[in-house]
């Protein structure tokens, strides 16, 4: 019952697109928490599918469900955020699930590391055959977010919560952002608050998915870029982190076509000296014919996570 204040400030939020294989088990893992949350907003950013029935065959009070035409997962977030009255929305996506007790342990954290503009946990990646734990920091409390994550994981949207009134105040998510939309909010965030983190694995994030919208490329139509972030004046490493994040970005234009884009970056974030490796990278799958593009990164990173599998 200590945590009951902090935990019925929190809102869950859930963007939802054409899950119907996933959503019912993201829910239930919601509504099976140890310590509720205050409300459960989902936003159907325009399904297609079944999904928006099942959630309503659930029936559950908590869960509270708006409409709205298909205008990406960041508009989606930012309606829901708008539409929250917790003081934290929690994010997850309708294809990951939390462990029973993660609302508790990030109400935990809110008291014990209080002033934080954003609460992270640890999770485990599944691919549908094996769960490998992600790499994440190892130890609690408030963390050096830049620096942590240039090696590892700290804020991912479904194991994320974030105070409301901070987010929305920075302008939410970019909307029509549809690759690195995510860590564009967070380098904002982390700029202006502290982030605390839990190593404990409390989210299964799942990377065998449908729709998962990380493996879906679109080209984008959006006012907002990663180069709108760098400041050459600061002194922490979050310029480096923009860097690292839009040259990851790039891999995936170029490997759909997209050459100029991506020269575009290796131009602007030329100035990185901690991501010289994905940089390389780029380079080369950019000097590629652009059909051959698509197939050579997807080994890379096939094999890439079989190494990982295997822990090394």
């Amino acid at each position: 019952m200590q945590y009951m204040t902090a935990t019925s400030n929190i809102s869950v939020i859930i963007p939802l697109y054409n899950k119907a294989s996933e959503i019912e088990l993201t829910l239930r893992s919601v509504m099976m928490q140890s310590l509720q949350p205050r409300e459960i907003i989902i936003v159907d950013d325009g399904s297609t599918d079944e999904s928006v029935e099942i959630v309503e065959r659930i029936a559950s009070p908590l869960v509270r469900i708006i409409r709205q035409e298909n205008q990406g997962v960041s508009a989606a977030r930012n309606r829901a955020m708008r539409e929250a009255t917790g003081e934290w929305v929690a994010l997850i996506d309708g294809d990951d699930m939390w462990c029973t007790d993660y609302l508790q342990r990030v109400a935990q954290m809110i008291e014990r590391y209080p002033g934080c503009g954003a609460y992270g946990v640890g999770f485990f990646i599944d691919d549908g055959e094996r769960r490998v734990r992600a790499r994440c920091p190892e130890r609690e409390g408030v963390v050096d977010f830049f620096a942590e994550s240039m090696t590892r994981y700290v804020l991912i949207p479904s194991a994320t919560t974030l105070r409301r009134d901070l987010a929305l105040e920075l302008g939410g998510f970019p909307e029509g952002m549809r690759m690195g939309e995510d860590q564009f909010l967070w380098t904002k965030i982390a700029r202006v608050a502290d982030v605390a983190f839990t190593p404990e694995p409390l989210v299964i994030y799942s990377r065998a998915a449908s729709n998962r919208s990380a493996a879906i490329y679109r080209p984008e139509k959006t006012a907002y870029s990663f180069e709108q972030l760098y400041e050459p004046e600061r002194e922490d490493l979050s310029n480096e982190y923009v860097a690292r994040v839009a040259l990851g970005k790039a891999l995936v234009e170029s490997s759909r076509g997209g050459t100029a884009a991506a020269r575009r970056a290796l131009e602007f974030f030329s100035y990185n000296t901690m991501s010289k490796r994905i940089e390389r990278k780029v380079r080369v799958l950019n000097s590629l014919p652009e059909f051959m593009r698509g197939g050579v990164l997807w080994m890379y990173n096939t094999l890439a996570w079989l190494i990982a599998r295997k822990g090394l």
